[in-house]
């Protein structure tokens, strides 16, 4: 993989020649003060205020002027929490459906637009996916990234247009890693079992480590590595146990870099891969295995499904990105820079789908039942910049402005290699080729001729279109790049009790992309397509403060999606081959769609004291130009409709309380009302298509969803405290696409019997798709010692619901019918070590040097004193010696 050197000089160059982000300081105190609230247990005289940076600025929940949500370290390792599906349940209006291994859609608020099948390159996110500041989300393939060493996962919702852009019409999830820390010492191993009700084992083992490089330079290394357990078996000729079992492994590598005080730049490499070994898929229907079949289908139903061949995911990942920022004072910048390398493989038994064609084709038996493979593959390379500058001081004014690009590549690949369906298309065409007959000019005998006046029959090679594959009844290349451009700003102002904030984003965009597609079910299809929009979408808000505990908040925002062209058309299969017939008549008109919008208006309180929080919203979206994603009847293809207008409107509360010391009890909920306020008409007799009656709910929605939880923990001894921890989460009912909850009816359902090679099509009452409201209970159970070990054991899903989590079909219910499910009851064990949280101790000083000589003279005497010292005063000369005495003088006579 080339990665532009622009991605690390260009962004590093603009890092130190301008200031420099608040978002980076910002994290860096939102951390901080997250870790420390996340040590103590809880007491309902201190206030735990969790810190985010919805607004590219640090700021508690509590004073975030919308309605967000931040479920910390703590929150998700409570929770047991493996996927952003556990986390969605216990987040009020957070909605994720499950379509398998790494392919989840999120929506927020009930705004929805039905399922999206493997890959529609062409479909455009509703909720925008962040890792830190790189966006991830790509519709269907949202990564599906590991949650250990995270510091939370913050959920904004409602159009978050104005400062996170496209795909974020309904809100936003941002994962927040931990990040480097200079001067610190710090990390956690982890490690755990689960066992799986009637399925296989799973495991994990994972470590963080934090360490410090030198004075200004830190690098945290994040790896993990988890076996997810299988439950699904397969019954048929590639029968099997447990055969969804998967792993993920992957590693974060980030380097912090602070050359001064005011420069922050921090480098960074993620890497990830996903692989399963097939999907959770439960059936009830199977084009080889049901009741017209002499197995009677009585081996598949709860957790079993039918295979020809195995299937298996995989996901690989790699992300680089680097984030940098200048403190100028008043105000700092911040780059951001990434570049995201994506490589996917569904690979899935198309055998009942190639099948059912082959039926209706009139294929003899041994053609019917040759086991086919859908492959599907892509390879993504995205690129994007963001450089904004944001105010920093602490006054009345604050805001923030700057330029975001993107520039997106994706190949779409798709091929269904059918060995030997070669040998029985060239009989199909020869067995349909009859010369023309110039007496009767109204009757199509040369169809399935090459040369319809000599009579040469066409074969599979002639229908390739190309590409040489000609054991593929279906193969399409889908190229595309898309371009975005855009300006956004943000600026707030207090006074006194109350504050308003006003903002908007102004967004380019230019999309082309060519399908080509060969094969004896496609259309022989060689087109391009160009598609370009604009818009703008601001945002106004306006809060009141009555106190610093409870605020009041009112908004006005919009959120845009972009449009795009719809694939073409499956003619040769649309109404089993017969041209210009209902569905093709139907859905062949839909070859574009517009942009998105929607308007939100919202009311929201928040109120937190003396352990006590409250959080409330009430909302209205209004949406134009809805884009739903529908099954285009027997064409075995998918489109997507505009639907002039819908509505989501609801509530949403959290409550949260901590009454005595060492007890957390939460509350949290939505209701929620989506439905279309449009019917769309088309077909020939007029009809509703697909379900999109005015009145009829949005797709994926739960009319409500609740999540309560009780934390109970004390010290068991001065070195260690026990918890226990409890939950039990809702759902409501739901509806995987629109046409789901239009009275079925009777369905033509295909089937052959690999037995005895009889084949047919029975008109069949199945009843209704509605998916069910289900209730999950978790529980857990701890011990936790001040040295940092950890002990949990667990058990989700103690009642081991079979849930249906959405409505899985194959050429629209005629080939197979099944539901992806959730995960039985599974009872774990986890072990997690933390270590450090200390400032490394600086090395130790060098030995002072030996002090130099002191100076010294010389006295006039020669003795040597110091310099500063007076010399020793000689001593007075000597007197002289006295005279000598007179000699005396003798007696006279002598």
């Amino acid at each position: 993989m080339r990665i532009p050197a622009a991605l690390f000089i260009g962004t590093s160059a603009l890092a130190i020649s301008f200031p420099a982000a608040a978002q980076t300081a910002a994290e860096a105190t939102a951390q901080a003060s997250n870790q420390a609230t996340q040590t103590t247990v809880p007491n309902p005289d201190e206030e735990q205020a969790i810190i985010v940076t919805a607004t590219k600025r640090a700021s508690t929940v509590q004073d975030v002027p919308f309605s967000v949500n931040a479920q910390t370290q703590a929150d998700i390792q409570r929770a047991n929490a493996q996927t952003i599906e556990d986390i969605a349940r216990n987040v009020a209006g957070l909605t994720v459906q499950n379509l398998g291994p790494g392919q989840s859609q999120v929506s927020v608020r009930g705004v929805s637009a039905g399922q999206v099948v493997r890959d529609q390159p062409g479909v455009k996110e509703q909720v925008g996916v962040y890792l830190d500041e790189s966006i991830v989300s790509l519709s269907l393939f949202t990564p599906d990234f590991d949650l250990f060493d995270l510091n939370r996962v913050e959920t904004l919702r409602g159009p978050q247009g104005t400062l996170f852009g496209a795909g974020s019409v309904g809100g936003t999830v941002r994962y927040i890693t931990n990040q480097p820390k200079i001067g610190v010492v710090e990390g956690q191993v982890e490690g755990g079992v689960n066992f799986l009700a009637g399925g296989s084992m799973g495991w994990n083992a994972k470590g963080a480590i934090n360490m410090p490089i030198a004075d200004t330079l830190a690098a945290r290394l994040v790896t993990y590595y988890t076996h997810f357990g299988g439950f699904v078996d397969a019954v048929g000729p590639a029968h099997g146990k447990n055969v969804n079992d998967g792993d993920r492994f992957g590693t974060r590598v980030s380097l912090l870099w602070e050359p001064t005080d005011r420069i922050k730049v921090t480098p960074r490499l993620v890497y990830q891969n996903v692989k399963a070994g097939g999907f959770n898929r439960e059936e009830v229907y199977n084009l080889y295995d049901n009741e017209f079949t002499t197995s009677g289908g009585d081996d598949l139903g709860k957790r079993k499904q039918y295979l020809k061949l195995r299937e298996k995911f995989r996901d690989q990942t790699t992300l680089l990105d680097l984030t940098a920022s200048y403190d100028l004072g008043p105000a700092e910048i911040t780059s951001v820079t990434s570049k995201i390398h994506r490589s996917l493989l569904v690979s899935r038994d198309a055998s009942a789908l190639t099948g059912s064609v082959s039926v209706d084709l009139g294929f003899p038996a041994e053609g019917i039942n040759l086991p086919s493979n859908l492959v599907d593959t892509t390879k993504l390379n995205q690129f994007t910049q963001e450089v904004r500058i944001a105010s920093t001081d602490k006054g009345p004014f604050s805001w923030v402005f700057g330029g975001f690009l993107s520039d997106v590549r994706r190949f779409y690949k798709q091929r269904l290699p059918t060995p030997g369906y070669d040998n029985f298309t060239n009989a199909f065409f020869a067995a349909g080729c009859v010369p023309d007959d110039p007496s009767t000019p109204n009757v199509n005998e040369g169809a399935g001729c090459k040369d319809p006046i000599l009579g040469i029959p066409l074969t599979a090679g002639d229908v390739d279109n190309g590409f040489g594959l000609v054991d593929n009844p279906y193969h399409a290349d889908l190229p595309y790049n898309i371009k975005q451009r855009a300006f956004f700003g943000e600026a707030s102002y207090k006074f006194g009790q109350f504050k308003l904030t006003g903002g908007g984003r102004y967004y380019t965009f230019k999309e082309k992309r060519r399908f080509h597609s060969g094969g004896l079910f496609a259309g022989g299809d060689d087109r391009t397509d160009d598609t370009k929009s604009d818009g703008f979408s601001p945002r106004v808000i306006a809060s009141f403060e009555p106190t610093r505990y409870l605020s009041v908040n009112l908004q006005a925002a919009k959120g845009f999606r972009l449009g795009g062209v719809n694939d073409p058309l499956n003619l040769p299969l649309c109404d089993n081959g017969v041209p210009n017939g209902p569905d093709a008549k139907t859905f062949g008109a839909f070859q574009t769609y517009k942009d998105e919008s929607l308007w939100n208006y919202e009311a929201g309180v928040k109120y937190s004291h003396r352990g006590i929080t409250f959080n409330a919203a009430a909302f209205y979206n209004d949406i134009n130009n809805l884009q739903v994603t529908l099954d285009a009847g027997t064409c075995s293809s998918r489109i997507v409709f505009n639907v002039p207008k819908a509505h989501s409107k609801g509530i949403e509360a959290e409550f949260s309380a901590h009454p005595i010391e060492g007890l957390d009890l939460s509350l949290a909920g939505s209701v929620l009302n989506s439905k279309f306020d449009s019917t769309v008409i088309g077909g020939d007799p007029a009809h509703v298509i697909g379900g999109i009656r005015k009145g009829n709910r949005l797709p994926t929605v739960p009319k409500y969803q609740i999540a309560a939880a009780a934390t109970y923990g004390t010290r068991f001894s001065s070195t260690g405290e026990w918890y226990v921890n409890g939950s039990v989460q809702r759902i409501g009912s739901r509806f995987t696409q629109p046409s789901d909850q239009e009275p079925a009816g009777p369905i033509d359902l295909t089937w052959f019997d690999p037995a005895t090679g009889d084949s047919g099509v029975e008109t069949t009452d199945i009843g209704t798709f509605k998916l069910r409201p289900y209730t999950l209970v978790n529980a857990s159970v701890g011990l936790k010692w001040d040295s940092g070990l950890e002990v949990v054991a667990y058990v989700n899903n103690l009642f081991d619901k079979d849930v249906k989590l959405s409505l899985d079909r194959e050429r629209g219910l005629r080939a197979r019918i099944g539901y992806n499910i959730g995960q039985p009851r599974t009872i774990g064990l986890t072990v997690r070590q933390s270590f450090g949280g200390h400032v490394a101790a600086p090395p130790p000083p060098p030995p002072p040097p030996p002090p130099p000589p002191p100076a010294t003279q010389t006295c006039p005497d020669g003795s040597v004193v110091d310099a500063t010292a007076t010399c020793p005063v000689p001593p007075p000369p000597a007197p002289p010696p006295p005279p000598p005495p007179p000699a005396p003088q003798g007696e006279r006579g002598n």
